[in-house]
């Protein structure tokens, strides 16, 4: 598995140790079965980010802390120019950049996403978590799936939607697509 993985992996056992926690204790707290909760501290499969961000909520810590080992700084502004956000890449299909990485307390944790194309006939991959999301398409083309209702979005196309309903996305066309996603508490 990406390298990546196997350290925000990392991240998640320390944690754990530092709270003093046991697997099953961080499963019960998380909402994951001890198994799911295994697989994912270790490191030998794929999550979402809204697995992070729920793993970081109950624990009080940054997204950013689990992602990138990197607890924010700014109280006042953070700048993130083209091309520079903190990335990671969480399978070869989906990259996420984090635009407000180094922004203490924030309420909002803005990414752009790059989705690349998968084979037809390919599933849907469906993640929910807590509060809201945004998500404007800046190229390309994906059909968003919410809850059972699929929506194709275009270059400019945005969505505001209730992130605990079941959703995920496919890049159309054989192409990437790129667009920003805005997940709120």
């Amino acid at each position: 598995m990406d390298e990546q993985i196997k350290q925000i992996a990392e991240r998640l056992k320390g944690l754990r140790d530092a709270l003093d926690l046991s697997v099953e204790e961080v499963a019960a707290d998380c909402n994951f079965t001890v198994e799911e909760y295994q697989a994912i501290e270790s490191g030998e499969c794929d999550f979402s980010v809204s697995v992070l961000q729920r793993i970081a909520r109950k624990y009080g810590i940054t997204l950013d802390e689990l992602m990138f080992g990197e607890e924010p700084k700014m109280k006042s502004y953070f700048l993130t120019r083209r091309g520079t956000g903190v990335s990671v890449e969480r399978t070869k299909t989906y990259k996420y950049q984090s635009l407000a990485s180094g922004f203490k307390g924030r309420k909002a944790d803005p990414f752009i996403v790059t989705v690349e194309p998968k084979p037809e006939n390919t599933p849907v991959y469906f993640n929910t978590h807590e509060g809201q999301e945004f998500n404007l398409v800046i190229e390309g083309r994906m059909l968003l799936n919410i809850n059972g209702k699929e929506l194709i979005l275009n270059p400019g196309d945005s969505l505001y939607f209730d992130s605990s309903k079941p959703h995920g996305m496919l890049a159309l066309d054989g192409k990437t697509v790129k667009f920003l996603a805005v997940v709120m508490q």
